[in-house]
C-alpha cells in the first residue's frame, strides 16, 4: 500500500519515477472523500498525463479532472483535493509573503467538503498508539443516551461528514413511500366485485345459447396516484439536491408513475435516467443530462415551461407534486405567482419542500417566496432524515387532503 505523498511535486522522482504511485494514492484519496473513482478513471488519468507537459500544473489539473471526475457536483471537491495532494513547493513561500503584506487573519471555518477531504487525507496515516490506562469503572446511564442512528436523523444534510452522508444515503434507500391509493376510471373482473358487468354477462351467455348462468361482476382499479418532483439544483440548493436525488431514485425504483424534473436556469426531464437500478449509473446519466448544475435559478421560467410542455402528460389521475426549492429566484417574482397558481390547479396536492425552514426564525421575506406561498397546499422543511420521514408519513396518509399551510 503506497501512502499519499502530498509533498512530492508533479515531476517523476528517481529512475522509475513516483508519478504512478502518487496517482494511485490520489485516486484512493478521492474515493475516500466521496468521489466515485475506480481503476478505469485512474488508468484514463495516467494515459492523459502522457499527452501533456507535466511541468505545467494547470494542464495536469485539467487532464486529471476531465478523466477522473464525471459529475459537476464533485468538481469543487476535486479542486480542493488536488491542491492539497499535489502541493506546490513554492506555495509556502508565497503564502508567507502574502501574510507579511496583508497581516495574519483568523482562519475561516472549514466547509463540509473540506472536512470530508480532511477525513479522507487521514485515511492512510497510522494512528498514534493510545497510552495504556486502567479500565474505568463501568457505569450505564440510560437517561440521556441516544444511538448514532437516532442522532443521524437530526443532522442537517449540509453539515454532514463523508461517513454521515454515506449512512444517510443507506437510510434513504430503506424509506418506503406507500402513497395512498386512489380509485381510477378502469375496472377489472372480480367475482365478488360490487358492480355488475352487464356486457361481460351477455358475452358469456352467448356460449350457452343465450341462457344466463351467472352474473359477471367487476371492481374499480385502485392504484397510487402519479408523483411528480420538481427539484431545484441551483448553487444554493446543490448540497440538498444531491441527497434528495437519492431519495427520488429510491422512490422511482420502488413504484411506477414517478416523474422527476430538475431545474436551474432551464428545465430537464431526468425520469428515464433515474429509473436505472444501479445508483451510480443513474446519477452519472443525470450528470450528463443536466448542463446547469450549481448555476443560477429561474423558477418562474422553469415552472412556466413545465406547465406548457409537461403538465398535461404527467399530472393526470390526481397527481401529487413535490416542489423542492428555496424560492430564491434571480429573476425576482416575474411570472412566478401565475406559474405556481396554474401548477397548483393542475394537480391534487402541491407540497413545497424548502430547506430554509430549518431555521426557527424563518420569515418569507424574498419576493419569490412571497409570490409562491399563497398557491401551495403545504409548506414543509426538507433538510435532514427526520424531515424526509415526516414527508413520507404525510404522503402516505389517506386522510390528508388539500389543506393550506399555516405558514
Amino acid at each position: 500500500m503506497i501512502p499519499p505523498k502530498s509533498t512530492l511535486s508533479l515531476m517523476p522522482a528517481g529512475p522509475g519515477g513516483a508519478l504512478a504511485g502518487n496517482l494511485l494514492a490520489f485516486g484512493r484519496l478521492l474515493r475516500r472523500a466521496g468521489v466515485p473513482v475506480g481503476p478505469t478513471e485512474i488508468l484514463a488519468g495516467a494515459e492523459a498525463l502522457t499527452a501533456i507537459d507535466l511541468g505545467q500544473r494547470g494542464e495536469v489539473h485539467a487532464a486529471l479532472r476531465a478523466t477522473m471526475v464525471h459529475r459537476q457536483e464533485h468538481f469543487l471537491l476535486f479542486d480542493q483535493a488536488f491542491g492539497l495532494f499535489w502541493r506546490d513547493p513554492e506555495a509556502a513561500r508565497h503564502a508567507t509573503a502574502m501574510a507579511l503584506m496583508e497581516g495574519f487573519k483568523e482562519p475561516a471555518k472549514p466547509t463540509p467538503a473540506q472536512r470530508r477531504l480532511a477525513e479522507a487525507m487521514q485515511g492512510d496515516r497510522p494512528k498514534p498508539p493510545k497510552p495504556v490506562e486502567e479500565p474505568p469503572e463501568e457505569r450505564v446511564d440510560m437517561t440521556f443516551t441516544v444511538s448514532e442512528r437516532e442522532r443521524l436523523q437530526s443532522i442537517d444534510f449540509e453539515a454532514m461528514s463523508a461517513a454521515e452522508l454515506a449512512a444517510a444515503k443507506r437510510e434513504i434507500r430503506r424509506l418506503v413511500l406507500p402513497l395512498d391509493a386512489r380509485p381510477t376510471r378502469r375496472f377489472r373482473p372480480d367475482p365478488r366485485g360490487p358492480v355488475t358487468d352487464l356486457r361481460a354477462t351477455v358475452r358469456e351467455s352467448l356460449r350457452t345459447g343465450g341462457e344466463i348462468l351467472d352474473i359477471a361482476r367487476r371492481r374499480r382499479v385502485v392504484r397510487p396516484p402519479p408523483l411528480v418532483a420538481l427539484c431545484d439544483i441551483s448553487g444554493s440548493m446543490a448540497r440538498y439536491a444531491q441527497i434528495l436525488i437519492h431519495f427520488l431514485h429510491a422512490v422511482a425504483n420502488d413504484r411506477d408513475r414517478v416523474h422527476t424534473f430538475l431545474f436551474g436556469t432551464r428545465l430537464t426531464n431526468v425520469t428515464r435516467p433515474l429509473r436505472h437500478r444501479d445508483a451510480e449509473v443513474a446519477f452519472e446519466a443525470v450528470a450528463h443530462a443536466v448542463p446547469d448544475w450549481s448555476g443560477g435559478t429561474r423558477i418562474g421560467d422553469s415552472l412556466d415551461l413545465f406547465n406548457r410542455l409537461w403538465s398535461r402528460r404527467v399530472l393526470g389521475q390526481g397527481a401529487m407534486v413535490l416542489l423542492i426549492t428555496d424560492g430564491l429566484d434571480r429573476e425576482g417574482a416575474r411570472g412566478l405567482s401565475e406559474a405556481t397558481d396554474r401548477l397548483q390547479k393542475s394537480c391534487r396536492r402541491l407540497i413545497w419542500l424548502n430547506p430554509l425552514l430549518r431555521y426557527a426564525a424563518f420569515q418569507p421575506k424574498s419576493q419569490g417566496i412571497r409570490a409562491m406561498l399563497p398557491h401551495v397546499d403545504e409548506f414543509r422543511p426538507v433538510h435532514n432524515l427526520a424531515s424526509l420521514r415526516d414527508l413520507v408519513s404525510v404522503l402516505s396518509d389517506p386522510r390528508a387532503g388539500r389543506m393550506r399551510s399555516a405558514a
